[in-house]
């Protein structure tokens, strides 16, 4: 089973045990947060993934945000 989260985000049963990752990819989108958490920059995680751009990096935060908020996510673009 496949779920469009948002325009960058799916979570799908078949990829990643079904965790959130972005379309097109395997990585997960609590790596991403965590790599954040950590410290590293927003330059720093796009040479660590060369597919992902600035925009994967804000649609992973409004993600978190949203599931802390509980709120229901409709579009990442602004």
């Amino acid at each position: 089973m496949r779920v469009e989260i948002n325009e960058y985000i799916v979570a799908d049963t078949e990829i990643c045990h079904g965790k959130p990752t972005f379309k097109g990819t395997r990585i997960m989108i609590h790596s991403i947060l965590e790599m954040l958490e950590a410290g590293s920059s927003i330059n720093d995680i796009l040479e660590a993934y060369p597919s992902l751009n600035k925009e994967h990096i804000k649609a992973a935060l409004h993600y978190a945000a949203e599931r802390i908020s509980g709120e229901r996510f409709v579009d990442v673009k602004n």
